[in-house]
């Protein structure tokens, strides 16, 4: 059997416009904006780290999420990694607009003070990263913010330590047991430490 045959045989030819499903490659995570006395969470899957050094994660937020507005005026956001305790509520929040909602109220999260930005933590979640807006050349284009983390916070205390990946189309992937392949990463040992 040739190539070609072959392909059609065990391959399925698959939408382009579902790719992300593929793809999508971190947590499904919230973001945090506060401006002029009011703060939102909003839910996000389309993400990813930029580079290491200093740390900048690039992610899409429109104008027809409630945040963008803020994280315009104020080049600020926290990103919350919630745990998969708090899956039911991370859809939720995505679910609905904090032009209506206050978010944190609703769906009984606590806010705290970040340290550097004006946005806040959540309190529940397993990890909070603080950002600041440093390129946003593509923003008007294709909606992609990058920030650069300037301060990270973990909560090793939780119970609940398993993060969970939003796989596109409504249905989300849990991360379950962790392989050590450290050894092997001999060109990257950097990473590893």
């Amino acid at each position: 059997m040739n190539d070609d045959a072959y392909r059609q045989k065990q391959m399925e030819a698959y939408p382009l416009n579902k790719l992300a499903r593929l793809l999508e490659p971190g947590p499904l995570v919230l973001v945090t904006t506060g401006h002029q006395d009011n703060s939102n969470i909003m839910t996000m899957g389309f993400h990813m780290m930029v580079q290491h050094d200093p740390p900048l994660i690039a992610f899409v937020m429109g104008p027809w999420d409630f945040s963008h507005k803020a994280l315009v005026e104020t080049g600020t956001c926290v990103i919350a990694i919630p745990g998969a305790d708090l899956m039911e509520k991370a859809v939720d929040i995505g679910n609905c607009s904090g032009a209506e909602t206050d978010k944190f109220k609703r769906f009984n999260l606590d806010p705290l003070d970040a340290e550097i930005v004006g946005a806040p933590l959540i309190k529940q979640c397993l990890a909070n990263i603080e950002c600041r807006v440093v390129d946003t050349q593509l923003s008007e284009k294709y909606n992609l913010f990058v920030v650069e983390a300037v301060r990270a916070w973990v909560n090793r205390s939780r119970k609940e330590q398993r993060i969970f990946h939003h796989k596109g189309d409504g249905t989300f992937s849990l991360d379950g047991r962790t392989i050590d392949m450290k050894a092997r990463m001999t060109k990257w040992k950097e990473i590893t430490a």
